[in-house]
């Protein structure tokens, strides 16, 4: 694999995606875990001609306004928004430690549109069951656990996995 087709693009950057796929992170951004569950994925997949949309941003400052008409909240979910549209996979991460209302939304957003999703729901995330009976429903993959997702995105890479 020639090195410069992985990439890894953090919000709010407008750079162009050079993998031959794309994944946006969506899901749990809490801090919860010692390590960040995102910095882990994009490491495990460093060797895969893959954009990684990473919408964490070290400039976030907890003082932020969540309105629509504050520019620095806008222009994140607008591209979150934008990227995950792009996106030809998107991994949604509920972790049980969070209620993850955003993630519930950026998951039905995705879910309608054949494997684009992966979705990591372990026990214990309180909506779990809802989660997996959408999965069933629209033929969404789910694994159990963060350390599942780089095998998934591997075979849809690869051309092995869902419809991609």
């Amino acid at each position: 694999m020639d090195a410069s087709q992985h990439q890894v693009i953090y919000a709010p950057s407008s750079e162009a995606p050079r993998g031959i796929k794309s994944v946006f992170l969506a899901g749990t951004t809490s801090k919860v875990d010692e390590t960040d569950w995102r910095e882990n994925l994009s490491a495990s997949l460093s060797d895969l001609p893959v954009t990684i949309y990473n919408p964490y941003r070290a400039d976030w400052d907890s003082t932020w306004r969540e309105d629509v008409t504050f520019a620095p909240f806008r222009e994140q979910i607008e591209w979150e928004l934008e990227k995950q549209d792009k996106a030809d996979i998107i991994v949604v991460y509920f972790h049980p430690a969070t209620q993850a209302p955003i993630s519930l939304t950026e998951f039905g957003l995705c879910t309608r549109t054949p494997g684009k999703a992966i979705v990591v729901c372990p026990e214990g995330f309180w909506k779990r069951a809802n989660v997996q009976i959408v999965c069933a429903k629209y033929a969404v993959e789910m694994v159990d656990s963060v350390e599942g997702l780089r095998e998934a995105i591997v075979k849809r890479v690869s051309g092995h996995g869902s419809s991609l």
